[in-house]
C-alpha cells in the first residue's frame, strides 16, 4: 500500500494522501477527522453524529439549498457518515473540479454556523433515526452486543447515535465548542483517489493549502481503550418474530500491531475459517444441514483500541436455543482442530479480499487514513500477505481455545423466550 501512495502535510499539521488510481474517470475525496462516539463524554453522547448532521445545514457563507447546490453545479455526490472513531465527509466529482471539490468540503469543516432554528428541525430527523433503530433486532442487538462487550462507563459501549436525552437537549454553543475543540488540523486528514500523477498531486496540494491553512494545528485526540466485560445482554422487542443473535470474544486491537507482530490476523483467520462462505461449518451446519439460519457469518472486528471475534446469526424463537447449542459445538470442534482445507479456503479468501479492497477507493482511503491516526505511517501491505500465508492451524486453533475459556460478550435481540436466555447462560457463563 505504502508504495503507491503519495503524502504531504500542511504547517498546520493537517495530512493529505493520495491514492492513484489511472483507471478511474472520476475523483473521489474525503475529509476525516480523528473525533467520533468514542471521543464523547456521557453528557454529550451522540454530538458527533449531529455536528455530521448539522455540517450540511449552513456554513458562515452558504445556507443548506446552496451548499447542496455547488454540489450538484459540478454533478458532485456528497455525503458523510460517523463512527466509533471518526467521522468523514465525502464528495465525488470530476478530477478538474479538484480545486471546487476541496473548497466546498473545507467550508463544510471549518465553517460550519449550526443554525439554532436547523438545529431544532435536524433533530426531529434524528429523532426518527432513533425510531428506526429501535424498531430493528439487528441495530439492537449490535447496540447490545456493544454493551455487553464494554459496559456503558466507557464510550465503546455506547451506540453513535448516542442518547436522545442528550439531542434534546444539545444547543447550537455546544456544537461550535465541540468543533473547536475537536476539529483542528492535527486530526484532520484529506484523502483523494483517482487519476493522479506529480502534477495532479502538486495541484492537490495547492488546492489544500489554500483551503485548509487557516484551520488551528490543535493537538492530536487522544483514547483510552476500554477494558473487556463481557455477559449477556437480552433486548426485548415486541412484535418481532426473530430472534437475533451477536457472540463475541476478546480480540487484539490494531495498536498491537505496533511492535510488528500483527497479533490479530490469527483471529481474522479464525473468523474466516468458522463463518466465512457457504462452505464454512457456520453456513453449512446451521443453513444446510439444520435449516436454523437463512443468515449467520463470523468476522473479525478488528479497530485501533479494541478487537471482536463476532458471530451473527437470526433465527425464530423455537429455535434460537439449538442454534446457541450449535455454534457452541462448532466452538468446541474448531478447538480441537483446524482441518487443512478450511485453513487453506480461509486464507484465500482473505487474501483476495484485500486485494480487492485496493481497487475500491473508499476502502483505500479509509484504511490508507486509519494506519496514519494509529501508527503515523502506511503499513506494509507486503507484510501482512506474508503474516497472513505464516500463520499456522495451531495459532488459529488457539483463538477458538482461548475464546471458551474467557468470558464472551453475548447479545439476544427480538423475540427471546426465557428458556432461550437460560440456555445460553448455560452455554457460555456457567463454570465448565
Amino acid at each position: 500500500m505504502s508504495e503507491s501512495v503519495l503524502c504531504s502535510a500542511l504547517p498546520n499539521g493537517l495530512r493529505l494522501l493520495a491514492i492513484p488510481m489511472p483507471w478511474r474517470n472520476t475523483l473521489s475525496l474525503s475529509v476525516f477527522v480523528r473525533t467520533g462516539s468514542l471521543h464523547e463524554a456521557p453528557t454529550e453522547s451522540g454530538i458527533s453524529h449531529v455536528v455530521e448532521h448539522m455540517a450540511f445545514k449552513g456554513t458562515a457563507t452558504r445556507d443548506c439549498q446552496r451548499i447542496n447546490l455547488d454540489a450538484e453545479l459540478l454533478g458532485a455526490e456528497v455525503n458523510a457518515h460517523t463512527d466509533k472513531d471518526h467521522t468523514a465527509y465525502h464528495m465525488e466529482g470530476l478530477p478538474k473540479d479538484a480545486g471546487a471539490l476541496i473548497a466546498q468540503l473545507a467550508d463544510l469543516v471549518m465553517h460550519g454556523s449550526f443554525p439554532a432554528e436547523e438545529l431544532d428541525l435536524e433533530r426531529g430527523v434524528i429523532e426518527q433515526e432513533f425510531n428506526e433503530f429501535e424498531d430493528d433486532p439487528v441495530t439492537q442487538a449490535f447496540q447490545a452486543f456493544d454493551r455487553a462487550c464494554y459496559g456503558d462507563a466507557h464510550a465503546a459501549g455506547r451506540p453513535v447515535i448516542g442518547r436522545r436525552a442528550v439531542l434534546r437537549r444539545l444547543k447550537r454553543r455546544d456544537l461550535l465548542a465541540y468543533v473547536q475543540r475537536q476539529y483542528t488540523a492535527s486530526n484532520v486528514i484529506v484523502a483523494a483517489a483517482g487519476p493522479m500523477d506529480a502534477g495532479a498531486f502538486k495541484d492537490l496540494q495547492r488546492h489544500v493549502q489554500r483551503a485548509f491553512a487557516s484551520m488551528p494545528a490543535g493537538t492530536p485526540n487522544g483514547l483510552r481503550a476500554p477494558a473487556w466485560q463481557g455477559g449477556l445482554q437480552v433486548k426485548r422487542l415486541s412484535g418481532c418474530g426473530q430472534c437475533q443473535v451477536v457472540l463475541g470474544f476478546e480480540a487484539p486491537g490494531l495498536v498491537a500491531a505496533r511492535a510488528g507482530e500483527l497479533a490479530h490476523v490469527p483471529h481474522l483467520l479464525a473468523a474466516a475459517v468458522l463463518g466465512e462462505g457457504m462452505s464454512s461449518p457456520l453456513l453449512d451446519e446451521l443453513r444446510e444441514r439444520r435449516g436454523l439460519a437463512y443468515h449467520a457469518a463470523c468476522t473479525a472486528d478488528i479497530s485501533p483500541l479494541m478487537g471482536q471475534l463476532v458471530i451473527e446469526a437470526a433465527t425464530s424463537p423455537e429455535q434460537a436455543a439449538e442454534l446457541l447449542e450449535t455454534v457452541h459445538g462448532l466452538l468446541r470442534e474448531q478447538a480441537r482442530a483446524i482441518a487443512p482445507e478450511a485453513l487453506a479456503r480461509a486464507r484465500r479468501q482473505l487474501a483476495v479480499r484485500a486485494l480487492r479492497a485496493l481497487e475500491q477507493p473508499s476502502r483505500r482511503m479509509e484504511s490508507a487514513v486509519q494506519d496514519l491516526f494509529c501508527f503515523g505511517r502506511l503499513r506494509d501491505q507486503a507484510a501482512w500477505m506474508k503474516r497472513l500465508e505464516e500463520v499456522s492451524a495451531n495459532e488459529v486453533r488457539q483463538v477458538f481455545v482461548k475464546a471458551l475459556k474467557r468470558r464472551p460478550a453475548l447479545a439476544l435481540a427480538g423475540s427471546v423466550p426465557a428458556k432461550v436466555r437460560s440456555r445460553a447462560e448455560v452455554l457460555f457463563f456457567s463454570p465448565t
